[in-house]
């Protein structure tokens, strides 16, 4: 049931997009889209009026609108080869350009965390933000022992905000899965669950940090990307200290090719460090805009790229990891057969798939691409065609991908701003065939051995006895029905050869008695013919005893 409050958010954004001269986005959404006429009945439109720039409108726009519309503005602002130009580059504003908070509040906020005035923690504490964005904003600071650092801290009040939008898009994500078929292919609400954990650790500064101490360690020895160091003795939930680092922003590209930096390099450097994270690491930084990456050019030709900002990172679980490698090589190996067999075996679309089917749409939507040379090819378009030839298959999409296809998207758009002719292709191929010869054959085995021999020295006292367990639990395992079986045809046997015991006893008790009978002497008070009675009478009982219990069935 929608709130009176959420409709009244509804409304604001409505009213946001409408006083910004963005009423045709609000009439090409399906639901008002009957209502266009609409735009011609308002007063704003019956004279001609100077507006802004569109791209700067849309900007301002998403600032007014908060956290959650200004990251979606961020994400966008890196494919330039899916928006016009003049919007993507006004866009880019938003990746660290964001009208900050007033600093007095921000020192109120960090001496809140320490408990004691920054004074006490620092030699220098500058109140004017190095640099703003959506959920944080960043100031600069020295240490008593003279290190330079950055301070990050939420802005204030942002958690009521972050809730108020995420539950306004759980009720759009179910208003749409309720009426629209797509929307329950996409799996809308899910996408919202994995987008509302995903900013909400991004609210947790904490966990920010011990993302950024793994991702340090992950490429400690590296020549590809530098991790600024964490100092947790100044880092709490909503303040965090991390070292400043010194390099060129990477949204000064024009300015690094004036200087001589190899941007082919570069721009291959950057899907490389992306493939690193992915499936060497499987940790990987899932927010890499040109506000969050630095680059060191004291080596002209080996840049360096630097990282910060490590709110929002992605794991994959194993499965999905080698599907999507083995994907992206039946890809390249245009082994459309291949791409189809494996989306139905990792359940991406229904099981009942024709595999024929599937392959031969797959196949219409890639060659005319790949009919390209390599470099032309844009990856964002290739997705975007694929999803929408999947949408014949019912192909739902997948929430555990969502971040790495926008982290990908946003590494192909930035590669692309970088070198234009940036074959990613190239790139990316003997990466993923090096990671799939380790994942199968006698290096995996060797390294599955590696990976284990502690655990097995350790447990190697005991193993005599978990070998017996193990093969007692699988024999009792196995052979339990069986067994059951038996027991209960040798207890019915038992029972019938107790019965037959019984009798043959009895019948040999009679003959036994027989004998003793015959085997007196006669007195002359008894009649002797009594006793020959008795014996044989107690043979005949006794022979017909043994009969029955030898004939006992």
């Amino acid at each position: 049931m929608i709130k009176p409050v959420q409709i009244l958010r509804l409304l604001h954004i409505n009213y946001v997009l409408a006083r910004h001269g963005l009423d045709d986005i609000i009439f090409a959404i399906h639901l008002f889209r009957p209502f266009r006429f609409l735009i011609y009945l308002m007063p704003w439109n019956w004279i001609s009026r100077k507006r802004a720039p569109r791209g700067q409108r849309i900007r301002e726009a998403l600032e007014e609108l908060g956290p959650i519309f200004i990251k979606f503005g961020q994400m966008l602002s890196t494919r330039k080869d899916l928006l016009p130009e003049d919007v993507a580059e006004e866009l880019t504003a938003l990746q660290d350009r964001v009208p900050p908070f007033d600093g007095k509040k921000a020192q109120d906020l960090i001496e809140k965390a320490y408990g004691v005035s920054v004074d006490e923690y620092f030699d220098e504490f500058n109140a004017k933000p190095l640099a703003s964005a959506s959920i944080a904003q960043v100031h600069t600071a020295r240490l008593k022992d003279g290190k330079e650092i950055v301070i990050k801290v939420l802005r204030p009040n942002i958690m009521p905000i972050i809730k108020r939008d995420i539950a306004l898009l759980f009720i759009i994500a179910k208003l749409a899965e309720r009426y629209s078929k797509d929307a329950r292919r996409l799996r809308a609400i899910e996408i919202v669950e994995e987008y509302e954990k995903t900013i909400l650790d991004e609210l947790d500064l904490m966990r920010e940090a011990a993302n950024s101490s793994q991702l340090r360690r992950n490429f400690e020895a590296s020549n590809q990307l530098y991790i600024p160091e964490i100092y947790w003795d100044y880092t709490r939930r909503n303040v965090m200290a991390m070292e400043r680092i010194y390099g060129e922003p990477m949204a000064n590209i024009e300015k690094m090719k004036a200087a001589g930096v190899n941007m082919k390099r570069l721009s291959e450097l950057g899907v490389e460090i992306f493939f690193t994270q992915v499936f060497s690491h499987n940790f990987f930084h899932a927010d890499m805009h040109p506000g969050n990456l630095f680059v060191d050019i004291s080596d002209l030709d080996k840049p360096l790229y630097i990282a910060v900002d490590f709110g929002i990172v992605g794991t994959l679980n194993p499965e999905d990891q080698r599907y999507l490698a083995e994907n992206f090589l039946a890809f390249f190996k245009r082994d459309y057969n291949r791409v189809a067999q494996l989306h139905v075996d990792s359940g991406w679309v229904p099981a009942g798939t024709r595999v024929d089917e599937f392959e031969s749409a797959i196949r219409s939507v890639c060659e005319p691409i790949f009919e390209k040379p390599l470099k032309d090819i844009s990856f964002g378009q290739l997705l975007l065609r694929l999803f929408q030839t999947a949408r014949r298959f019912n192909m739902e999409v997948q929430p555990q991908l969502v971040l790495l296809q926008k982290t990908l998207l946003n590494i192909e758009g930035l590669g692309r701003q970088i070198y234009p002719d940036l074959d990613l292709w190239k790139t990316a191929k003997p990466f993923l065939e090096k990671w799939m010869n380790e994942q199968v054959g006698t290096k995996a085995l060797i390294k599955g051995f590696k990976k284990n021999l502690p655990y097995i020295v350790e447990k190697m006292p005991e193993m005599p006895e978990l070998i017996f367990t193990a093969l007692k639990k699988m024999a009792d395992g196995e052979n339990h029905k069986k067994q059951n079986d038996i027991l209960k045809e040798l207890n019915k046997k038992i029972e019938t050869n107790h019965k037959k015991l019984s009798y043959v006893l009895l019948g040999i008790s009679g003959l036994v008695i027989s004998a003793i009978i015959l085997g007196q002497p006669v007195n002359e008070h008894q009649q002797v013919m009594n006793v020959p009675v008795l014996s044989w009478v107690s043979a005949v009982m006794g022979c017909v005893f043994v009969w029955i219990g030898m004939k006992k069935q």
